[in-house]
């Protein structure tokens, strides 16, 4: 069977990343989510930060991070975005949705952070801190705007 691809994007400014929660789980994730047949890997990444954070942002925004080795029968094609602000957590909503076992409809991201890298690297699955290692890195230091310290 071939690889299947899901496509990310890293939302940061170098210094800190946006992480979404995900629902019912103790995983902090990047808005990311397969490509449907024949979709282009920037258009999937657009689509999937739009569906999961209601952020819209142009393919000629994104920069390509490369097509990484994710699981054994997926892989991540990344994206980094670095708006001239990062966008406030709290205004973000997501709007795809998994139903649990008892019929419940909940989001794929119940909430959102900004986390300076290095943190981001402890609440994520170990796949994806394992690729976000792999590319280039962040600048150093500086603190998150808006960051709670709560986590």
């Amino acid at each position: 069977m071939p690889k299947r691809t899901s496509c990310g994007v890293v939302i940061t400014d170098g210094r800190c990343i946006l992480l979404g929660h995900a629902t019912r789980s103790p995983r902090w994730d990047i808005p990311k989510g397969m490509a449907e047949p024949d979709e282009a890997f920037p258009a999937a990444a657009v689509r999937e930060l739009e569906e999961e954070t209601g952020l819209s942002v142009p393919e000629s925004d994104l920069r390509p991070l490369g097509v990484h080795t994710y699981m054994r029968d997926k892989d991540l094609a990344l994206f980094a975005w670095t708006p001239p602000k990062l966008p406030s957590p709290e205004k973000l909503t997501c709007r795809s949705t998994f139903a649990l076992p008892s019929g419940a409809i909940v989001p794929e991201f119940d909430r959102f952070g900004l986390f300076p890298w290095d943190e981001a690297l402890t609440k994520v699955g170990k796949n994806l801190a394992r690729v976000l290692r792999t590319i280039p890195p962040p600048l150093a230091g500086g603190a998150c705007p808006g960051l709670d310290p709560g986590g």
